[in-house]
């Protein structure tokens, strides 16, 4: 079933939401990149947290996604594996958000992302078997970035026979 991403964001605008974008970016190696949001952050100091943000006014989904991306990390997106999930909610702060969470391939140098380091302390990269890292702080951001990696990578799991050659 196709998901038409422009009506979903279409509406969510209509009714006064923030949209935003997350993106759980994998490696060759099947693992999910995390960053560590800084204490000094505003919204869920100290929290892990993956790359995404804000969409601009006129931008789509997607073009936020590589936006983000390339602000956070200085990678490009190679391909949007698919979409999984949604949040339909607000934020601590009270503003109502609709979030569209993918599942990406990026191409760079993986190895030394160009973090943004006034907003992240620190990076790294997960398998399944180091996921309640992500639980670390007990918060409900913490919680919410923790399922959606775990879906992430969960689902990269499932595809990557098919991705093989």
């Amino acid at each position: 079933m196709e998901i038409d991403l422009i009506a979903l964001q279409t509406e969510a605008e209509a009714a006064g939401k923030q949209c935003l974008v997350g993106a759980v970016i994998l490696n060759e190696q099947g693992q999910a990149f995390v960053q560590k949001r800084a204490l000094t952050r505003k919204l869920w100091p100290g929290c892990w947290d993956t790359a995404g943000g804000h969409v601009e006014p006129g931008e789509t989904f997607e073009e936020a996604l590589r936006r983000e991306i390339r602000e956070e990390t200085g990678w490009k997106l190679k391909r949007i594996v698919e979409v999984i999930g949604f949040y339909d909610g607000q934020t601590d702060n009270g503003e109502k958000v609709y979030e569209a969470d993918f599942l990406v391939e990026i191409a760079g140098d993986l190895e030394h992302p160009q973090i943004e380091w006034s907003k992240n302390s620190e990076f790294r990269w997960i398998g399944l078997d180091e996921i309640e890292i992500l639980r670390e702080s007990r918060k409900e951001a913490d919680i919410f970035i923790y399922e959606l990696v775990k879906k992430g990578l969960e689902r990269a799991e499932q595809l990557a026979p098919k991705r093989l050659p």
